[in-house]
Parts: structure tokens; C-alpha cells; sequence
């Protein structure tokens, strides 16, 4: 179904795809993500999950804040809860951004509630700088990073360098929330095997 939302973003993705110069192919092969579906996207024909939102903003050296979102310059900026963007997911899980799209600066900050064995997925690496810290409010939280498990419980929380793959699981027997502070790069300088499938 095509909406005002849907094609504003197809609408961004397109703009942001041309002024870093890459056609669909490009972005393509860089994301992981078929060209029939950026193609879909771009016409507002299709709206993407919050994965493959991620694998087109990885690719593009942005984040899904700025792809849903336009800039907003002013000094200070209230972002209601009605007024911040949240994805839900079919797995039992839900995205909450935050932060505000500010120009000039790729920083998100993400607020994730994942019910009790929810798998929320892989994703991939950012260009080398990035950086990304997690904190947990409650429950149990698994970080992977590059095959290497890390158990986070409440109250924990965990610094790594974005230029790796890195995954997230609710493996504990209760509802987890976690926060989510990301500094993106630039573009990816190279792709990983990870990312071309």
C-alpha cells in the first residue's frame, strides 16, 4: 500500500543513492539487497524492514534516522514519543529512534524492546570509525560481534568499534530493552563476505 510516509522515503533513498553517485546495481551489490526491492523502495511501492533499512543505510554510510527523517537545524529540538519514528517488527521486536536527523551528522540513538527470545537479526558493518555503544535497562541482551558472544544483563553496558558485524538476541526468559548509541563513519570502504550475500 502506498502511503504519504512510504514515498517520502523511497523518495530520500533515491536522493541520497544519486548524490553519492551509485546506481541501483551499486547499491545493490553494496547492501545485499536486491535491486527489484531498492527499485520497489524508491517508487514508494514498497515499504522495507527495519533490516534491510539498516543494510541500505550501512551501504549509503548514513543512518536509518536520516533515511526516514529529513534534517531538522534548529539548536533545540523536543521530540515527542508520537512525533519519534518506531518500526515494529513481526519477530517481537521494536526499533524507537530518538534522535533527531541533524545536518552534517550521522549519530543515532535507538531504544529497542525485544520480547523474550526474540532473534533480531545481523547487521552489517560500518565504514572503519564508526563507532556504537549499548546499554541495558532490563532483561538479558546477546551482542555478536564478528562471531564472538557477548551476554549483557541488566545494567550492563558495551562499547565496540562499528566495522564489524554485529547481531542481537533476547535469549532470557523476559522482555529486554536496550539503548543503542551509533556514530556512523562514512561509506564503507570494502565490503565483507557477510554483507554480498
Amino acid at each position: 500500500m502506498r502511503d504519504d510516509f512510504t514515498e517520502r522515503l523511497g523518495e530520500r533513498l533515491r536522493e541520497l543513492r544519486r548524490v553519492r553517485g551509485l546506481s541501483l546495481e551499486a547499491l545493490a551489490t553494496a547492501s545485499g539487497v536486491s535491486r527489484s526491492m531498492i527499485s520497489d523502495v524508491e517508487r514508494g511501492a514498497r515499504s522495507p524492514t527495519v533490516l534491510v533499512l539498516a543494510r541500505l543505510a550501512t551501504a549509503l554510510g548514513t543512518t536509518v534516522s536520516r533515511l526516514l527523517g529529513e534534517d531538522q537545524p534548529a539548536r533545540t529540538i523536543l521530540l515527542r514519543h508520537a512525533e519519534q519514528h518506531a518500526i515494529d517488527h513481526p519477530d517481537g521486536w521494536q526499533r524507537r529512534i530518538l534522535s533527531p536527523v541533524l545536518p552534517g551528522v550521522e549519530f543515532e540513538l535507538i531504544r529497542t524492546t525485544a520480547a523474550a527470545g526474540a532473534v533480531i537479526g545481523s547487521f552489517a558493518a560500518h565504514a572503519t570509525g564508526s563507532r556504537e555503544y549499548i546499554a541495558v535497562e532490563t532483561g538479558e541482551l546477546t551482542v555478536t560481534l564478528d562471531g564472538v558472544e557477548h551476554r549483557l544483563a541488566r545494567g550492563d553496558a558495551l562499547y565496540y568499534a562499528g566495522d564489524c558485524v554485529h547481531a542481537f538476541a533476547n535469549h532470557g526468559p523476559t522482555e529486554c530493552v536496550y539503548y543503542t548509541a551509533m556514530q556512523v563513519a562514512g561509506p564503507p570502504h570494502h565490503l565483507r563476505p557477510e554483507e554480498a550475500t
